[in-house]
């Protein structure tokens, strides 16, 4: 059973460089939710989750976590947040996991107490939770993109945040590791109670894992769980793009120099 809405989307509309990137989105995500958000190049989605932590300012509509503002300082531990950039790090940065990790527990009202206060165990908790445990004292550095993923995880994680939103998490990575960012993320949501809204190119990844799933592109043209998400067609249909074959459908056989038609 879901919970009560975490995140409020109401009549958002963005600009940036005098172009018109969101107009009239609406959305809510609930406590306990894996929402995926999908969509082609420029259609909007990490403009729109910058929106959602405040970054960029809206235009006209509202976005409310946890009915605050996304400025507010009670969010703070609340939100959990992985850029695409969070595991790019230049390999000549001296950084282990467990540094990282760590410094997922500071913030501005702790920075300069040096009391554990629970960090300790926060740390470990997260470095287990993201199976990184053998490789804790290991720089970023020499990492695989997958466990750098992980890694920037477990510093959200060890916030102690409840809301955990991501852009773009499994872009170069490979086949192996995405799966396994996948298994990790549908553990967090199942069996730790946390909220995930994600944001993939990878269409296949997302109908593979998230409860629900938007397809974005200026507006939400479709929301709704993945079982229904629109085939090929229907989703050509949403996006107005018209086929150029008209009603037959033409392919190659592989195995010979001839065509056929459907």
């Amino acid at each position: 059973m879901l919970g009560k809405p975490i995140l409020d989307v109401c009549d958002l509309s963005v600009v940036r460089s005098g172009k018109q990137i969101l107009e009239d989105v609406c959305l809510t995500v609930n406590e306990g939710e894996f929402v995926g958000i999908v969509g082609p190049n420029g259609s909007g989605k990490s403009t729109f989750l910058l929106s959602v932590l405040g970054i960029l300012k809206a235009e006209s509509g509202f976005v409310e976590i946890y009915g605050l503002p996304p400025t507010s300082r009670k969010l703070h531990r609340k939100i959990g947040w992985v850029s695409q950039a969070a595991a790019n790090l230049p390999k000549d940065v001296r950084i282990t996991v467990r540094e990282l990790v760590r410094l997922g527990t500071i913030n501005s009202a702790n920075m300069f107490d040096w009391a554990d206060n629970g960090r300790r165990e926060r740390v470990d908790k997260a470095i287990k939770m993201t199976g990184l445990k053998e490789v804790e004292n290991t720089d970023i550095g020499r990492l695989s993109g997958g466990q750098r993923q992980r890694a920037v995880i477990a510093r959200a994680l060890a916030s102690e945040a409840d809301f955990i939103l991501l852009d773009e998490p499994l872009v170069g990575v490979d086949r192996d590791s995405r799966n396994s960012l996948l298994r990790l993320l549908d553990r967090l949501c199942h069996d730790e109670g946390k909220t995930i809204l994600m944001v993939s190119h990878d269409l296949t990844a997302i109908r593979q894992t998230a409860h629900r799933m938007v397809f974005l592109e200026g507006s939400v043209r479709f929301d709704g769980p993945t079982k229904s998400f629109p085939d090929f067609q229907r989703l050509a249909d949403l996006r107005g793009i018209q086929a150029v074959h008209g009603d037959k459908e033409v392919y190659w056989e592989t195995t010979s120099n001839h065509k056929e038609e459907l």
